[in-house]
């Protein structure tokens, strides 16, 4: 079990077992055992809104207990708080898998894909540096208004 913080200041417990992944496919139809083949990484990865929503189904008993609704646990997530979710339910969805071996080559999709996303973020910090961006909006602008 792993805990990460909202933007309200709740900690939040991240335990993939049986129950939670049955839980997050009853109320998403979003099957956790897809990790293996790594396109789940990358869709939870791209798509903050399904994450978020894949965690509270994943700490629905605890958000329940608390008195908090869906909305309330979307309104408190952004910014490091996805952050901090999304590496705690991928290093949890590593951890649940009974086969070693398979642990180990999850931990490693993990690996790549967090440094993938980490270059495509050097990219655009470079890009908007040398002004790469800002020069293609404004071909883009004056394209629009000939």
């Amino acid at each position: 079990m792993k805990c990460f913080t909202d933007n309200a200041g709740r900690s939040w417990t991240i335990a993939i077992n049986v129950d939670a992944i049955k839980r997050v496919r009853g109320l998403l139809d979003v099957d956790l055992l897809e990790i293996v083949e790594g396109k789940l990484i990358e869709k939870l990865i791209r798509d903050p809104v399904l994450l978020c929503d894949v965690v509270y189904a994943v700490c629905k008993p605890e958000a329940d207990a608390k008195g908090v609704s869906d909305e309330d646990f979307g309104r408190a997530m952004a910014g490091d708080a996805i952050e901090h979710a999304t590496k705690t339910l991928l290093e949890e969805l590593v951890d649940f898998s009974p086969n070693p071996r398979e642990r180990a080559i999850l931990g490693k999709v993990l690996e790549k894909a967090q440094a993938v996303m980490e270059k495509a973020r050097d990219v655009v910090e470079a890009r908007l540096a040398n002004g790469e961006i800002e020069k293609a909006v404004e071909r883009s602008l004056a394209s629009v208004g000939a």
